[in-house]
C-alpha cells in the first residue's frame, strides 16, 4: 500500500515546514498517516492478511514516536499538525 509519486509531492507540499524540506517529522507523519489509512481500508477487505496487520502496527508506532517528538519540541506545532492530517493525536 505504497503511495505514488503525484500523492507524496501533495502532502510534502502541504505539510513542508519550509521550501526545500522534505523529511521534516511533520511530512513523514502526515506520509505515514495516509499509508495508515491506505493499509487499514486493505485489512477491512482481507482480514487474513496478517503480514500487512503487523506492517499497520510497525507504522502506528513510529507515527507515535514521530508526534510524541514534535511534542517534546513544541507543542502548537503538535496540535496544527494533528487537526490538519484529522487524528486523535
Amino acid at each position: 500500500m505504497s503511495l505514488d509519486t503525484a500523492e507524496k509531492q501533495k502532502l510534502i507540499e502541504t505539510h513542508q515546514v519550509h521550501a526545500t524540506d522534505t523529511g521534516s517529522a511533520e511530512v513523514q507523519v502526515a506520509m505515514l498517516s495516509k499509508r495508515i489509512s491506505k493499509l487499514s481500508d486493505h485489512l477491512q477487505e482481507n482480514i487474513h492478511d496478517f503480514a500487512s496487520r503487523q506492517g499497520l502496527l510497525k507504522m502506528i508506532g513510529k507515527r507515535k514516536r514521530l508526534l510524541s517528538y514534535i511534542k517534546e519540541k513544541n507543542v502548537q506545532r503538535y496540535q496544527d499538525l494533528v487537526n490538519k492530517i484529522g487524528i486523535r493525536g
